[in-house]
């Protein structure tokens, strides 16, 4: 099954959410992702914990994907690319180096808490690096998610993610948090912990299920609760 976006609209701009964990602005001929961590992973197996190493072959694969699927020509990755100095190895740095090939596509990195490492990005990887937010249009794409006066603001950091239930089931989901001045993009690595919203009056949660997007009812009950991000 082919992966579905959903359309939403903001303001008078047309965007799409994307089931690879991305948002698409036909517009800008943008596509944005944020917590991507590369090279966690590699971290962990520097302390002794054997984690698998294709976390980063997923990241990349869905990434491809969502460039052919939008035709994008931007690629802004909203902070946290790199999980830790460490964990940018030779060899993470040479698998990106080889994906970076196949993409004839600007990338601009937004840096984040996890990137304030990073004197310069690796050559090879031909992207640019600026701080602490990037104004595009109608947008302020900054890692966090800090409202600006005169532009909604797309941020990463918070690794949303929402729970769903139906009597005995339990699910939890990555998921888009869309309020009236930021959305919060879900952490493009799977291999990350989340932090479960619930929004309050006026917000929206679209949850990532599968290869589709979709919205997450509002019950009334629900009232604003933030839990720490794992």
């Amino acid at each position: 099954m082919a992966a579905r976006g959903l359309p939403v609209r903001l303001g008078g701009t047309e965007l799409e959410l994307r089931p690879e964990r991305a948002l698409h602005w036909p517009g800008g001929s943008v596509l944005a992702v944020a917590d991507l961590h590369w090279g966690k992973p590699e971290s962990f197996h520097q302390h002794g914990i054997p984690l698998p190493p294709e976390v980063l072959e997923d990241d990349l694969a869905r990434l491809s994907a969502a460039l052919r699927a939008t035709g994008a020509r931007r690629l802004l990755l909203v902070g946290d690319l790199i999980h830790s100095r460490r964990g940018l190895t030779a060899e993470v740095v040479e698998r990106v180096a080889a994906w970076r090939t196949g993409h004839d596509v600007e990338m601009v990195l937004v840096r984040g808490n996890h990137d304030r490492h990073l004197d310069a990005l690796p050559g090879a990887w031909r992207m640019s690096l600026v701080e602490p937010h990037l104004d595009e249009g109608p947008f302020r794409f900054a890692h966090h998610p800090e409202p600006a006066e005169g532009r909604y603001v797309w941020a990463g950091h918070l690794h949303p993610t929402v729970r769903l239930s139906t009597g005995a089931d339990r699910l939890r989901l990555p998921c888009f948090h869309l309020g009236a001045q930021v959305g919060v993009l879900p952490a493009f690595s799977a291999f990350t912990g989340g932090m479960d919203i619930r929004p309050r009056s006026g917000e929206r949660l679209f949850a990532i299920a599968g290869d589709a997007v979709v919205e997450v009812p509002h019950p009334r009950s629900w009232r604003s609760t933030h839990r720490a991000r794992g």
